[in-house]
């Protein structure tokens, strides 16, 4: 079983603002390394207890239901770090106030933004991977994120170097698709098909930037 990074529950559970008791800490750290193994359908409660070396009834004390523990887990991901390019915290890392160069300069901090917190994430990916299809909370949470957060700042950001670089004239949703698809399927790829692969992560990533620039340049 992979190792957890302990820093992952101090940032996403937002320790500074609402503390976690010493046991609640133990049964976040059991439920994400549980059901990032196993998928949520087939941990149960007592295996969870058993991880965290608590009693199962401290558990329902702090949450009432098994799918309770799950969404406190996911959902403030969603909102502050959130699926590859859709948290808050992300855009304001990766945009902020700056003005890209050119395509390459956004594709290129995008990228290693992301690789760098999926590689100290990587069981927080699966869950999130595995439980988005089955949880209309979760849905629900990424699509707002998405609407509200996201697409704006990539709006902009086209927007701003569609005048500096030639890009094909696709909708900005579409490019936005198209890009965070593949930048998603490499770290997928990358972090949990084919981990033990011998990657040379810096020739990966330059490969992935070129074949979407190229996709998405205006060749006319």
């Amino acid at each position: 079983m992979e190792q957890l990074d302990k820093e992952w529950i101090k940032d996403v559970m937002d320790i500074s603002e609402k503390e976690l008791t010493p046991k609640q800490a133990k049964i976040v750290e059991a439920a994400i390394e549980i059901f990032s193994e196993k998928g949520f359908a087939a941990t149960s409660t007592s295996e969870i207890a058993k991880q965290a070396g608590v009693a199962e009834g401290t558990i329902f004390r702090h949450y009432k239901t098994k799918k309770d523990l799950l969404i406190s887990i996911v959902m403030p991901v969603i909102s502050k770090f959130a699926v590859p390019f859709l948290a808050e915290k992300f855009l304001l890392e990766v945009f902020g106030d700056e003005e890209f160069e050119n395509f390459d300069a956004l594709l290129r901090k995008l990228i290693y933004n992301r690789y760098e917190f999926v590689k100290k994430n990587v069981q927080l990916l699966k869950i999130l991977i595995q439980e988005m299809a089955y949880h209309s909370e979760i849905q629900e949470s990424f699509k707002n994120v998405f609407v509200n957060i996201s697409l704006p700042k990539f709006q902009s950001a086209i927007k701003m170097l569609r005048e500096k670089d030639q890009l094909v004239d696709f909708p900005t949703e579409t490019m936005l698709r198209l890009a965070v698809t593949t930048i998603v399927g490499f770290l997928i790829t990358r972090f949990i098909i084919m981990p033990d692969y011998d990657w040379e992560d810096e020739k990966e990533i330059e490969y992935t930037i070129q074949f979407i620039r190229n996709g998405l340049k205006d060749i006319k």
